[in-house]
């Protein structure tokens, strides 16, 4: 036989698994995997809800507080749970948009800041006028941003 006759066969070589075997793998990682990220997206959604509806009880809670403690005659307390009110719901403000409060309750509020610095200093001077202009502040706060309607109930799981 001459050299250009001989034709060399090759044997197709066994194939190496470790493609499928990593294909395999990934798509069950996947399958697993797309379902919970889901269910984390949904359960993110439901936190964020929650904590902002905690922080809206929070800050309604801090003025109920001062009202009462204001006319229990425990000026000093009532002063500081008034003082964290103003300061958190000037931090809802500044927020905007990502805030509990709409743009009207935002517009709204703004009147009811002006009174702050009065309303503190009546409270170190334990003046007992301080409880009902709490009062009045309640009842305006509570005008402008009612309480939150409560969330459905969830199912049993």
């Amino acid at each position: 036989m001459s050299e250009q006759q001989r034709e060399v066969i090759q044997t197709p070589k066994p194939r190496s698994h470790w493609g499928v075997i990593a294909a395999v793998v990934i798509a069950a990682f996947l399958i697993g995997f797309v379902p919970m990220w889901l269910t984390a997206r949904d359960n993110a959604a439901d936190r964020d809800a929650a904590l902002t509806r905690l922080r809206r009880s929070e800050i309604s809670t801090l003025i109920s507080s001062a009202v009462v403690d204001a006319r229990r005659g425990e000026y000093e307390t009532a002063r500081q749970e008034i003082s964290t009110f103003f300061t958190r719901i000037t931090a809802e403000e500044d927020k905007g948009d990502n805030g509990f409060m709409t743009a009207e309750q935002r517009n709204g509020i703004k009147p009811l800041l002006a009174n702050r610095d009065t309303l503190i200093t009546l409270l170190a001077q334990r003046d007992p006028a301080s409880a009902d202009r709490l009062t009045d502040l309640y009842v305006a706060y509570a005008q402008v941003v009612p309480p939150a309607a409560e969330p459905a109930k969830l199912p049993a799981r």
